[in-house]
């Protein structure tokens, strides 16, 4: 917090794959600024958490079952949040499922659509389902980026290319939508996650060497670090930034 000031009372925000990680780092860090939070998850046990460690401290949450995958579901979701609290202002677009560790020339069509169509198309519908409603009195959209797509990560050719898709969107929004007063940034993280923990299981040496190539020595938290810099996106504070991208990474430098 600002002060004793909580810079997004009176907001509502949509956090997609909210029931673990980044997502639900946002989610609890915007809840602490007064946001009231639509917890839009796949997984029911998952969100029920976020939901109740948001209300544990005095937040407002909701659950909404969504598989992002689906554009009916995503168009139902937006639908649900307005019902829930009137209102819908702030959109962070995190949930995205890949596969990683393969090369280039053993990616499959499936393990490119899984993460295309749960990335990209996902964050591309939900924007689109939004947009009425960030358009009465303007808002913010906060998509999810990588430096696996700017750096050209090895084995996450499917990945890279649904997050460089991402930006490339996100960046036309900011154009096209600034005179609406519909901000749109990115956010490229390096975060403690999950995902990350699975990846460093699975290949434990290309964790090691990425950690190295982390100035601070240390992956983020997923709220401290991750949801505080989107808060801050989410906040007045940021209302003259748009169509950038800002990497909350440590100082992650790739090193050829």
């Amino acid at each position: 917090m600002w002060g004793n000031m909580t810079v997004l009372a009176g907001k509502t925000v949509l956090v997609t794959g909210a029931g673990q990680g980044i997502g639900q780092g946002v989610a609890i860090a915007m809840a602490k600024e007064g946001a009231a939070i639509a917890v839009v998850e796949i997984n029911a046990a998952t969100a029920a958490e976020t939901v109740a460690q948001i209300r544990a401290t005095g937040g407002q949450a909701v659950a909404i079952p969504c598989d992002v995958r689906d554009a009916m579901q995503v168009r139902a979701a937006v639908t649900a949040t307005v019902s829930a609290f009137g209102r819908l202002d702030i959109l962070v677009n995190n949930a995205h499922a890949t596969r990683a560790g393969i090369p280039l020339h053993k990616v499959s069509a499936e393990d490119l659509a899984l993460s295309m169509e749960s990335g990209f198309y996902a964050t591309w519908h939900m924007m689109q389902a939004a947009f009425p409603h960030l358009c009465r009195e303007g808002g913010k959209i906060i998509n999810f980026g990588s430096g696996a797509g700017l750096n050209g990560a090895w084995g996450q050719s499917a990945y890279a290319a649904s997050k460089e898709a991402i930006r490339g969107i996100s960046r036309v929004a900011a154009t096209e939508w600034a005179r609406h007063g519909i901000n749109v940034n990115v956010i490229c993280p390096a975060a403690e996650s999950p995902g990350v923990r699975k990846w460093k299981e699975e290949l434990p040496n290309q964790y090691r060497a990425t950690l190295k190539m982390i100035a601070l020595g240390r992956y983020g938290d997923c709220e401290r670090d991750i949801g505080r810099a989107a808060v801050f996106l989410a906040s007045p504070d940021a209302d003259f930034i748009t169509g950038q991208t800002l990497m909350v990474d440590g100082g992650c430098v790739f090193v050829r």
